[in-house]
């Protein structure tokens, strides 16, 4: 049956689920729209919401899966922000459903509310029938009574053990677990039918044994109901049907059903699956030998295919099950280069039926174009070496406080550098073109300290289409349109489902590069490209950070493109525990990484990136979502990588990550979170965002973006925004941002003592931010400080809304530098995101994941920063557009060639300065607090101005150049003198400042203990 014409074209071209009942089935299956493009985060509130579906032609609309049809649209709730609904006749059948929002199908939700989701199955008795979507959870839901096990609420924790909530089933008199082989179980006359066996459950307690409830700490309140010992040796049987929990009354009836969650059963049973080694490896005779952990598969075949699309299987081979659950198929060498997919046989809870699915290898470590099959393909091949990557030394290891890093994304790096040959631009091949204005551009960086490149998500990414001739890109004269204009956004959004750009935060396989940036994404090409890129880039000193997503899936269930849920139903995502909804907190279907093999996954992952690839570091997205037990799991695994085995130290890979602490795991409602305030004391790095809000004022999610902070104008420069409060309140705000700025820049520290703006002693963590502690390191390694990232407006942007509009630009760039030196001259990881030196803007764009190369572009010529390139796209900026069209339409917010210039002089001093001296990277809290001092603190300082010192003639001698030095960052409009005592000699003015571009710097002077800083200007002072 041919897709509806509405539906958006498939990014991926998935293998196909095959059920296993009849073709009108199978047909009906392929009406799943396609999954859209992963949302960064959340969304703004929608102001269109359409209930699309198989029955919009009986609901009025003139057809189905139309996005765009009024007949069906969900109208808002009153009193119920977010929350939308319908009642609609709905005729008797069956029928499927979702939600589109903004009238198209570029954002839409399904089954669990995911991204993009399964589409939900709906059993119509005919009649009224009303419909609710949440915007909060992206939930779709019906006022139809739940079918038997519509709620996932019941849980099989071990061999013994299942939990359910029993306390509102006071007529239960007694609890069965019922299982179907191949489904089919229903409620008739009281009677659960279709069953093939049952067991009966003991209630045991009215609280979970203490082993079990620590592994499923939100599960703790549940009942146990005891199984039998008899079923011991049937589990596994019992796993790979249909089950369900009913509670029967003292006649037999049953009073209430539910579905089971397996996870933690399947981690029991089949615990030895954790140490297996899983995916592609090669024997002896270099014979490849497949691995696929399927524990609930009734079989398993692997079909070898000689091309990476179309055509029949070379081989199919039926996988040997093992009892830890991994089925092992064997081949002959001559496989090598050939692609092979898995044909699993599963029950899919999903569905109530035993499914065909054919699926990648989750392991994979190659694919064909656009992820259809996986590639047989030796990773240690020398034909996917570059030339001499053997003798390819990379940057000499850091220690991480030593660390500056430059956020980048592949495709803005070289899109459009006309210096870079057409064919490689947008590719990892670009760095290989070392006289290209990027690679100039990067050496620049690398000869003035900048240290590490860290590269936005590289791996297999599910929403860009990797064959290059099949994309679509603005048509438009873009930069013709008023700088001002919303054409361009429109233009842009026209094709931003289909167009080369997105920034890849919906991941499908972890372990594959990314084949659109890849000159030939079929077959081995993108591996050998990569590396040759990690090569160039250690080739200049740069190390190599890789961005890795495990928190989530582009999509999940059935209809997904992800193959994880198709292998292991209901295993590798994090569920609610009551609907057995999959959770999207993340922006999309969250995984499980609690879970013992989605751990594994992660953990093995990972060494396979950074052994393949040589890499420097991780960067994790979301890694409050982990439990902080997998980010140390990876730890010990990557420090167990030498150069003489793997080719790499392991133990010099630097890892950090976003600590947030939201979603359904917040709290550590689950487990032990990897957040910013569990991760003290392990040496692996969050984001401080604390620093971030202090610089430039407000938070992300502002309603108005001109809130000002400490590098903003806040009381020294008001821009008269109501928002910002009296001029009292803003002096008591701007105080308070100087002691979080005082707190980031010792690394964070939570227990770094120093006198406050009141007067009073105390630590990092007494200063306030939002009623949570500033300060929450252990170590200075463990903060990555930074003023802007590829989330949320770029620096430019911010200081454009925040700073009076009548600024001039020599200011605004003084500004921009200025910002920049709160991490450049802190302790702890200075991250900068790619063209923060000069001035890069988005056209105000807060959200670009999906902005195409028009509002990303990264020029390094100088001769653009981006700004004023027409109104961001609608879908996250359309209600700050009353704020941005001023801004945008005005020419003097637009810097020259000379302006970028500047910055980018100013922002090299910042990294010359740092790397002049291990002061700026004393390494540990202990040396910070002997060391590190803020003179001018306390109460009666001076608003506007930070000022840290560094004495080096206490305690072990760390610079023998230095006897110390002295950082003032002078935020207001006036020159501003402060009282130093001096730790040597007399202070002088830094000398890469003395001799570099920046006049202005340059007339910092000393007189004694005396410091005289310019207006706007971060200075640094030295005694020999």
């Amino acid at each position: 049956m041919p897709r509806p014409s509405p539906l958006p074209p498939a990014r991926r071209r998935r293998p196909a689920a095959l059920a296993v009942t009849s073709a009108v089935s199978l047909a009906a299956a392929l009406l799943v729209p396609s999954a859209a493009p992963a949302l960064a985060h959340h969304t703004p509130t929608p102001s269109v919401v359409t209930l699309v579906g198989s029955l919009q032609d009986e609901l009025g609309c003139p057809g189905d899966w139309q996005p765009d049809c009024a007949a069906t649209a969900l109208l808002p709730v009153d009193g119920r922000p977010g929350v939308f609904g319908a009642t609609f006749d709905v005729p008797a059948g069956s029928y499927e459903t979702k939600v589109a929002l903004g009238g198209s199908w570029t954002e839409n939700y399904g089954a669990g509310g995911a991204a993009g989701g399964a589409n939900i199955g709906l059993q119509a008795p005919g009649g009224a029938v009303t419909f609710t979507y949440d915007h909060a959870t992206h939930l779709l839901t019906d006022d139809l009574p739940d079918a038997v096990g519509g709620q996932q609420a019941a849980h099989w924790l071990s061999r013994d053990v299942v939990a359910w909530d029993t306390a509102p089933l006071a007529d239960a008199a007694s609890f069965r677990l019922y299982a179907a082989r191949d489904g089919g179980l229903a409620l008739a006359d009281g009677a659960v039918t279709g069953a093939t066996s049952s067991y009966p459950l003991r209630r045991t307690g009215d609280a979970l044994p203490a082993d079990l409830a620590a592994t499923s700490p939100h599960l703790a309140r549940l009942d146990p109901l005891t199984l039998p010992r008899s079923t011991r040796a049937r589990v596994g049987d019992l796993l790979q049907g249909q089950l369900l929990v009913a509670a029967l009354d003292g006649a037999g009836r049953v009073v209430a059903t539910s579905g089971v969650q397996v996870p933690r059963v399947l981690d029991e049973v089949y615990a030895g699956a954790a140490d297996r080694r899983l995916g592609l490896t090669w024997q002896r005779g270099h014979r490849p030998r497949f691995d696929l952990w399927a524990p609930t598969a009734r079989s398993v075949t692997l079909h070898v295919y000689e091309d990476g699309s179309g055509g029949e299987p070379l081989a199919s081979t039926t996988a040997t099950r093992n009892r830890d659950g991994v089925w092992t198929a064997r081949g002959p060498r001559t496989w090598e280069g050939r692609y092979y997919l898995y044909e699993v046989e599963v029950f899919v809870p999903e569905t109530g039926r035993v499914e065909r699915n054919l699926v990648t290898d989750p392991y994979s470590v190659g694919l064909s174009t656009n992820s259809e099959r996986s590639l047989v393909v030796d990773l240690d091949a020398p034909a996917l070496a570059p030339e001499g990557w053997d003798d390819v030394a990379p940057p000499r290891p850091l220690r991480p406080e030593e660390l500056s890093v430059w956020e980048l994304h592949v495709r803005d790096f070289s899109i459009t550098d006309e210096t870079v040959p057409a064919g490689h631009r947008g590719t990892y091949k670009a760095f290989t073109d070392a006289g290209s204005d990027g690679m100039e551009h990067l050496r620049g960086l690398a000869d003035a300290g900048m240290r590490a490149v860290h590269l936005l998500p590289v791996n297999d990414i599910a929403t860009i289409e990797e064959d290059a001739s099949l994309r679509r890109e603005p048509t438009c004269d873009l930069a013709a349109l008023p700088p001002d204009s919303p054409g361009q956004q429109e233009c842009v959004l026209a094709t931003a489902g289909e167009d080369g750009f997105n920034w890849g935060y919906d991941p499908l396989h972890y372990t594959v590069p990314e084949g659109s940036y890849s000159t030939d994404p079929e077959g081995a090409t993108r591996i050998r490209e990569f590396r040759e890129m990690v090569a160039a880039l250690h080739g200049t000193g740069l190390g190599v950070v890789q961005d890795v997503v495990y928190n989530h899936t582009s999509s999940a269930g059935q209809g997904g493109e992800n193959n994880l849920d198709r292998v292991v139903p209901g295993y590798y995502h994090r569920l609610d525990p009551t609907s057995g909804a999959v959770e999207t907190s993340t922006c999309c279907p969250n995984t499980a990484t609690e879970h013992t093999m989605m751990g594994k996954l992660v953990v093995d992952s990972l060494v396979t990136l950074v052994r393949t690839y040589r890499l420097d570091g991780i960067r994790f997205d979301l890694m409050g979502h982990h439990p902080k037990a997998n980010i140390l799991e990876v730890r010990a695994a990557l420090d167990a990588l030498t150069v003489e085995e793997d080719g790499v130290d392991g133990s010099s890979v630097y890892l950090y990550g976003e600590g947030w602490d939201f979603g359904e795991v917040a709290g550590d409602a689950r487990f032990e979170q990897a957040t910013q305030v569990n991760m003290a004391g392990t040496g692996i790095g969050t984001f401080n965002d604390r620093l971030r809000d202090a610089v430039r004022g407000g938070g992300p999610f502002d309603e108005d973006p001109r809130v000002q902070g400490f590098a903003s104008g806040l009381l020294t420069d008001p821009n008269g925004a109501e928002a910002n409060g009296t001029e009292e309140q803003q002096r008591e705000r701007l105080l308070l941002a100087q002691d979080q700025v005082r707190v980031g820049m010792t690394g964070n520290l939570r227990d770094y003592r120093f006198t406050d703006r009141t007067g009073a002693e105390v630590t990092g963590a007494d200063v306030d931010y939002g009623g949570s502690p500033t300060g929450y390191t252990a170590d200075p390694q463990e903060a990555v400080t930074y003023v802007e990232a590829h989330d949320n407006e770029t620096l430019y942007d911010a200081l454009a809304l925040k700073l009076p509009q009548g600024t001039p630009m020599a200011d605004r760039v003084r500004m921009q530098t200025l910002a920049l030196a709160t991490t450049a001259y802190g302790q702890g990881v200075s991250f900068w995101h790619a063209g923060g030196e000069q001035l890069r803007s988005k056209s105000l764009d807060r959200n670009s994941y999906d902005s195409g190369d028009w509002f990303n572009v990264l020029d390094h010529t100088g001769t653009t920063n981006g700004f004023a390139r027409g109104l961001p796209p609608a879908p996250d900026n359309e209600d700050k557009w009353p704020f941005m069209q001023p801004l945008l339409a005005d020419p003097a917010l637009r810097p020259t060639p000379a302006d970028i210039a500047d910055a980018r002089a100013q922002a090299d001093a910042l990294l010359q300065v740092r790397a002049s001296t291990p002061l700026f990277s004393l390494g540990t809290a202990e040396r910070v607090q002997q060391k590190l001092s803020f003179p001018g603190s306390g109460a009666g300082q001076a608003a506007g101005v930070v000022t840290l010192l560094v004495d080096d003639t206490v305690g072990e001698d760390v610079d023998p150049d230095l006897g110390g030095l002295v950082v003032v960052l002078n935020a207001t409009p006036d020159a501003v003198t402060q009282e130093v005592p001096r730790v040597a000699g007399d202070w002088e003015l830094h000398p890469v400042l003395a001799g570099g571009a920046d006049e202005v710097v340059k007339g910092a002077t000393a007189d004694g203990d005396v410091l005289t800083v310019p207006a706007r200007t971060a200075a640094v002072f030295v005694a020999r």
